[in-house]
């Protein structure tokens, strides 16, 4: 990972255009290859952002960085550099869920009947280059789909199952690889991006889960 902080504006265009005035802010540039645009402020939430895969071509004043996928390009345009370091944070071992959302991940890998009819699981927790998809399932068609589940559905979860369909679809054993983000909750931001990028979205009901599943087990008279 590159860490820069610099005096810089940035400017995306693409399907849409964005411009950030000079101001210092942080650069993050991962090892995955995205590309992120903070300032001091705004959570953990970027301004801006390039996903993988990309291409950067770094300049001497100027940060071009290019999507593989759709064209869009950030350029990032530095007036002074603050501070530039790198580091090695090695693999990550991948988010610990709370209970509730593992439990989420549990009801549906044991019947995948609520996110599709005729639907199966292949595996939980598929491993990928950059952690595990919650469920790897095949639909009625037989089609790959992957599932990444959370207990409050919001814009990084979408984010994060992008960039697992990405790897995912350079598969040609598995692709195409389809796409579903669950949660108990999603927020209005979070269902336009994922059905902007094809994925759909299916808000779970807790109780039913458990119910359809305790239902479905014999019972002991």
């Amino acid at each position: 990972m590159r860490l820069l902080v610099a005096r810089c504006q940035v400017d995306y265009t693409g399907r849409l255009s964005a411009h950030l005035p000079m101001a210092v802010r942080l650069i993050i540039w991962k090892a995955d290859g995205s590309v992120l645009v903070h300032a001091d402020g705004g959570s953990y939430k970027p301004l801006n952002w390039m996903t993988p895969p990309c291409t950067v071509v770094e300049g001497e004043t100027e940060w071009t960085v290019t999507s593989k996928k759709t064209g869009d390009q950030l350029k990032i345009s530095i007036e002074e550099v603050l501070h530039d370091s790198s580091h090695e944070l090695g693999v990550d071992p991948g988010l610990q869920k709370d209970g509730v959302e593992a439990h989420l991940q549990e009801l549906l890998a044991a019947d995948p009947a609520p996110l599709g009819k005729g639907w199966t699981l292949i595996r939980r927790e598929y491993p990928t280059a950059i952690g595990p998809v919650d469920l790897m399932c095949r639909n009625a068609d037989g089609k790959h789909v992957a599932v990444e589940i959370k207990r409050r559905g919001e814009i990084d979860g979408v984010e994060q199952l992008t960039r697992y369909l990405e790897l995912l679809n350079r598969d040609p054993l598995l692709a195409p690889v389809d796409g579903v983000f669950a949660a108990q909750a999603i927020k209005p931001q979070a269902r336009v991006l994922a059905e902007d990028r094809g994925i759909r979205c299916v808000v779970l009901d807790y109780d039913d889960l458990r119910g359809a599943v305790d239902e479905s087990q014999p019972r002991l008279f």
